[in-house]
Formats: C-alpha cells, structure tokens, sequence
C-alpha cells in the first residue's frame, strides 16, 4: 500500500522538477541571449538593442554595427553549437556506454584540427598562397575549409568501418588510435613551422564563437538545426542501445542501421562545430551528466531536449565569462568551458554507483 501512494508522489517530483527544469533553462538562455548582446567591451543599452532588433536606429550608430556584425552571430552561434555538442556528448554516452565519452571521441574533432594544421603550418610557399587566393580560400575561410574537409575525412573513415565492425569498443580504439595519430602529425608540423604559423594554430585551439560571419550562418545554422531535428527524432533507438544491443535487436531495431545514423549525426555536428568554433571542448562530456542529474531520468524523450537547451545555455554563459565584459580582453574559450566543466566531470567520476546505475 506504501509503495503504491510513493510512486505517485515520486511522479508528482520528478513533474514539478522537470517544469522547473524547462522554464530555469528557457529563461536563462534568453536572459543570457540579451546580456550576450547588451555586455561587451562596449555596453549598449537594452532599449537600444531592441530598436536595433526591431530595425530602429539607435542612439549612437556604431551600436548597430557591433549588435548586427559581432554579438549577434555570437550569441547564434553559442546557442547552436552549445546545443549541438551537448546533444552529441549525450548520444556518444550512450552509444558506449561510457559516461567520460564526448563529441570528440571518434576523433571528428582531430580530423578538423588535422586539416587545420596542413593548411595553417605546411602553406607556406607564394605558389600555394596564391592557389589558396584564387579559389577565394584565405585566413578564416581556409580554417573552416581546412576544418570541414578534415572532419568529413574522418566521418568517410567510420561509416565505413561502423558497417563492418561489429562491436562498439573496437569503434571506441578506432577513435583514440585516430586521435593520438593525429596529434603526432600536427606535432611534427608544428616542429617544422614558423612561430607566426604555430601562434595561428594554438588560437584556433583555444575554441571561439565569434568567428563566424553571417555568410558563414548561412550554412552553420540549417545544417545544425536540421541535424539535431534528426538527432531529436532518434530517442528510440538510442533508449534501446541504453539497455544492451540484443535488447534493441529484440525490440526490432536495425543495430547497424542506428549506430550509423549516430555516429553520422554526431560526426556531421562534431564536424561543422568544429570547422566554424574550433574545438571546444568539456561541453560535451559535461552537460549530459548535468540533465540526467537533474531531472533524474535516462529516457533519451526528455534526455536530449533538456540536454539540448542546457547546453545553449551553458555555452551563452561561457562565452559571456570569456569576453570579460567591460574590458577588452578576451579568455580562451576551452579555459572557461573546463573551469565549468571539470568539476562536473570529477562529480561523475566520484559517483561510480551512479554511473553504473545509469550505463548498466
């Protein structure tokens, strides 16, 4: 009789917190939206941010020039790619069951930065410059190119080895060997580069939000809204890969069919973050283990909205952290994203019971 007048009550919390959860999380990521606009090196009124939104002129016409060219895009971008990583993170959990596995693990993240490195350490020579400048590939443009080729490399490499491999953790080596591989060549590149060059390369590393242009969000914001439509489309799938694959084969899900299309979602947002934000890091690991903690569920139906909208909003507020508003300094990204997330990450690491509650 006791446990029947618990579970109700236990509904009627788990309920309460999730709303609270939702209208938390959708305040805070338009809060923080408009702090993102409004703080800077320079701050503008947010009466004058409205106008400027609305198509009114301001008080002071390089306002509009600094919402609308800078601080826009920014703000667009944290929210997609905060998104976009966290739901990533989330289903890379899943799919290993391992509760430290990130966007990155397949090694997407070390093709970009591979390309990256070819393109930013080894072109030094006029004929190449000039090659470069005729295709109208220079400075930014050449990192996202670089970054997206890369990371389109590695997807090529693990769609084709997710059909024919059969267990996950071989997938797993395959990413870490991937991974190391990398980071040897860019190492060696980097021996042989000038300093200039080197100098290049490692702020491309410290991650940003603010490199993409409204030309480039052409691109950026469908391929990342119509990828984590699809993401948001797969709780079946990733709610029966959670309990074990012959319990997902026995539910008659296609194990190869539903690996492929999360690894390929993954790698295509892992890849596009990537090329436009550099690699970012801890978001992605973080984040998934912050909703499930709080809204108590492994149900990938509330999983990966909660974990979609919190990650918006802890990359609005990392970013906002970064630029140091009322200054004109600028932290690297990763620095505040591991300030945030590696006590998250030591949470996860303590709570071994709750892990393997969790992945079991």
């Amino acid at each position: 009789m006791q446990n029947h007048r618990q579970e109700p009550q236990d509904n009627h919390v788990r309920r309460s917190t999730a709303v609270l959860f939702w209208f938390g999380c959708s305040a805070a990521v338009v809060a923080l939206f408009f702090l993102e606009i409004v703080l800077g090196s320079v701050n503008i009124p947010l009466k004058d941010v409205g106008k400027i939104l609305i198509g009114a002129e301001p008080a002071k016409a390089s306002w509009h020039t600094i919402v609308t060219v800078f601080r826009l895009p920014r703000a667009l971008t944290s929210i997609l790619a905060g998104a976009g990583l966290a739901v990533c993170g989330l289903q890379m959990q899943t799919l290993f069951h391992n509760p430290l596995a990130g966007p990155s693990i397949l090694g997407i993240s070390s093709g970009a930065s591979l390309g990256v490195a070819l393109v930013v350490l080894s072109v030094t020579t006029t004929d190449a410059a000039r090659f470069l400048d005729g295709l109208g590939i220079t400075g930014e443009v050449a990192m996202v190119v670089a970054a997206g080729t890369g990371a389109a490399g590695v997807l090529l490499v693990f769609l084709f080895a997710s059909r024919r491999v059969k267990s996950v953790v071989t997938l797993l080596i395959l990413g870490l060997l991937f991974g190391y591989a990398t980071n040897a060549v860019v190492s060696i590149l980097m021996h042989f580069s000038i300093s200039e060059r080197i100098h290049v390369y490692i702020n491309w590393t410290f991650g940003s939000f603010a490199n993409a242009t409204w030309r480039q969000l052409s691109i950026f914001i469908p391929i990342s809204l119509i990828t984590l439509c699809v993401v948001l489309l797969s709780q079946k799938a990733l709610n029966g890969l959670l309990l074990g694959e012959s319990y997902a084969r026995s539910m008659g899900l296609h194990i190869k069919r539903a690996r492929g299309l999360i690894i390929a979602t993954t790698a295509a947002l892992t890849g596009i973050i990537t090329a436009f934000c550099g690699p970012v890091g801890f978001l992605g690991v973080a984040v998934p283990h912050l909703a499930r903690s709080i809204l108590n569920t492994s149900n990938h139906k509330t999983l990966l909205p909660a974990t979609a909208i919190l990650g918006a909003a802890l990359a609005l507020f990392a970013d906002l952290i970064a630029h140091l508003p009322g200054t004109a300094a600028v932290l690297p990204l990763n620095a505040v994203t591991a300030i945030i997330g590696a006590p998250v990450v030591g949470w996860v690491i303590l709570r071994r019971r709750a892990i393997g509650e969790a992945f079991s």
